[in-house]
Formats: C-alpha cells, sequence, structure tokens
C-alpha cells in the first residue's frame, strides 16, 4: 500500500499533528494526484473538533483540493499525467439510486463517499486533502481550467459551488435581486459568483467594516443588519437570500426581505437552531430552504464558468504547521478570505 504524509486530528481534542498512513493502490479508473493546496472550511472545525458528531478519528480533513496528475490506471479515459484536477466534498457514491442516475450524486439516497470523515464502499476510512496525495476514481476528479491558479482555484471545490449551486438551481441572473448573509469565505464567493451571472448582489452582514471589500468583490450594496432600518428599507425587494453564516439566527427579518415567492436558501450549518416564525413563509408564499454543494456534473460547470470569467477565491496561503493557528484565526473571521495550505510546506 502507498505511503502517505499529512496531518491529522486524533481525536476532538487534539491540534492537528503530522500523521503517516496508506492509501490504497490505485485501480483500473483511479487517478493519483499530487497534491499542491488544499482549502481550509469551516466544515474541517467542525468536524475535527467533533461539533456535528459521529466524527472518525484519526481524520486528516481537507476537501478543497488541488494538484496535478501523475499516473493513471489503465482504464482511465478522462485525464492524463499533468492534468490540474481538483477533488471536492466527495470521492464516490452509489451510482445507481435515483438521484445519481439522473445527475444528483450529491444527493446520492444511499450516501455519498465522502472526501475525509467517510468510509469507502469496503467500509475504510477516508482521509482528505491535508497530506502529499491523493487516489481517486476518475468520474469524481475535476478538470481545472489551465487559466486559473492551483492555490486560488482550491476553494473553489467547496466554497464555489456551494454557493454556485443555490444560484443556478433559484435562476440568479439579469434582473434578479440576490442578498448574500455573511462576508466570509463562502460569502465572498457567493459576491463573485452572482454577480458574474448579471444578477443584482446586495450583501447583508452585522456591520458595515467589510463594505469596501464588498463592493471590490461585485456588491452592489452593502448594508448592515444591526441596523434597524436595514429590514424596513428593503422590505419585499428580494428574489434569493443565500445565508452564508454558521451561527443560529432569527429568520424573520430576511424573510421579511423577499418578494411574494421569494426564497431564502441556507448554506451555513450552525450548531445550535435557528428560530422561525411560520407566518414569516405564509404571507407571500416564501420558501425556506436549503443546499448542499453540487453534483460532480455541477462542480465541472462552475469551473468552467469561473475559467470563463476568471474568477478564484481571494486567500492567504499558510504553511501546513501553522494550520491551528490558521483554524484559531478563521473561527475569529481573520482572514480575507480563505486559508490555503501549500503542501510543499509538509516536505520540510
Amino acid at each position: 500500500m502507498p505511503q502517505a504524509s499529512g496531518y491529522a486530528a486524533q481525536s476532538a481534542k487534539a491540534p492537528l499533528a503530522p500523521f503517516s498512513f496508506e492509501r490504497r493502490e490505485p485501480r483500473e479508473h483511479d487517478v493519483n494526484i499530487d497534491i499542491k493546496f488544499c482549502g481550509i472550511c469551516h466544515s474541517d472545525v467542525h468536524q475535527a473538533r467533533d461539533e456535528w458528531g459521529g466524527s472518525i478519528f484519526p481524520m486528516v480533513p481537507g476537501h478543497e483540493i488541488a494538484g496535478i496528475v501523475t499516473s493513471v490506471g489503465s482504464g482511465v479515459t478522462k485525464f492524463k499525467v499533468g492534468d490540474k484536477v481538483g477533488v471536492g466534498c466527495f470521492v464516490d457514491s452509489c451510482r445507481q439510486c435515483a438521484e445519481c442516475v439522473k445527475g444528483e450524486d450529491n444527493y446520492c439516497l444511499v450516501g455519498m463517499n465522502a472526501t475525509y470523515n467517510g468510509r469507502e464502499k469496503d467500509g475504510t476510512p477516508t482521509y482528505g486533502g491535508y497530506s502529499d496525495h491523493i487516489v481517486v476514481d476518475e468520474n469524481y476528479v475535476l478538470s481545472i481550467p489551465d487559466n486559473l491558479p492551483l492555490d486560488a482555484a482550491a476553494p473553489l471545490l467547496c466554497a464555489g459551488i456551494t454557493l454556485y449551486s443555490p444560484l443556478k438551481h433559484w435562476n440568479a441572473g439579469p434582473g434578479k435581486k440576490v442578498g448574500i448573509v455573511g462576508l466570509g469565505g463562502l460569502g465572498h464567493m457567493g459576491v463573485k459568483l452572482s454577480h458574474a451571472l448579471g444578477a443584482q448582489t446586495i450583501v447583508l452582514s452585522q456591520s458595515m467594516k467589510k463594505a469596501e471589500d464588498a463592493k471590490r468583490l461585485g456588491a452592489d450594496e452593502f448594508y448592515a443588519m444591526s441596523d434597524p432600518e436595514t429590514a424596513k428599507k428593503l422590505a419585499g425587494t428580494f428574489d434569493l437570500i443565500i445565508s452564508t453564516v454558521g451561527v443560529a439566527m432569527d429568520f424573520g427579518p430576511y424573510l421579511a426581505m423577499l418578494k411574494k415567492d421569494g426564497a431564502m436558501v441556507l448554506v451555513g450549518a450552525p450548531e445550535d437552531n435557528s428560530t422561525l416564525n411560520s407566518f414569516s413563509l405564509i404571507v407571500g408564499r416564501k420558501t425556506l430552504g436549503g443546499s448542499m454543494i453540487g453534483s460532480i456534473k455541477e462542480t465541472q460547470e462552475m469551473l468552467d464558468f469561473c475559467g470563463e470569467k476568471n474568477i478564484v477565491s481571494d486567500i492567504e496561503i499558510t504553511p501546513i504547521d501553522k494550520v491551528n493557528e490558521a483554524y484559531e484565526r478563521m473561527l475569529k473571521s481573520d482572514v480575507r478570505y480563505r486559508f490555503v495550505i501549500d503542501l510543499s510546506t509538509l516536505k520540510a
């Protein structure tokens, strides 16, 4: 079995530390990838600290993976050695259920096989991108456009698709007014993508401190929800509001800002429950929904769109031995806007 090196959490209370483990032997349809960069997602923290429950230890996090193909199995037709590729949040699915058959494998009815903190079909644990290489079936590997740098493209594999999917599903585009709640790792991608799709894009934050940044990223307007006049001014104006924040909230003020038949979509996953008054939905036939990443097909569509529009994440590169510091800084919103691990530092 090929040996791999990475950083892992040995338990929910343990900091991430160097870890050696085995990858599977590449099979006929597998692609072997030299990982160059891996983004740090907020869900990495949640899972490494077992805040959602059910974590599998030792855990090598990371599902925003960008690298170079170093070898391919004899049956691989989609990739060749030297290709720029990515791996997102899952590395397999049942491929047979109704959702997989219609191309929405992220909603696999059996359960998709997560890139880390999951299990292969044979039951062995999956290990993620905080490591030197990974072996993945070609059907779950993505092609990264040549014009996108690997470091800044890595977060597209989660943050990018997490926002692209609901924007497309709820038809964001010219003539539509879209609100993005929160301007962090997810939110800043929502602004860029919504703007590129042609929608009027407005950021809803708690304070005005990121207003200039939001305009630079493509926002048309910026409002602080801490100002009681904001909800009044924007009442009944949005077609779509996407909440990217990972904290519990009162949905009422946001739902009041939707038009009739408007939708509020949640992509952030708080630990605590939010509050909802049913009349906030009943009046105006409004929808409160959720969205989970995107399918492999849609993720490739998103990457191609980003290549066409030259869209990448705003990033801060960190060496892997500073990953625990990066976690703490991220929890304090002290990053603009996504940490990305340079895996060449693992060798050091």
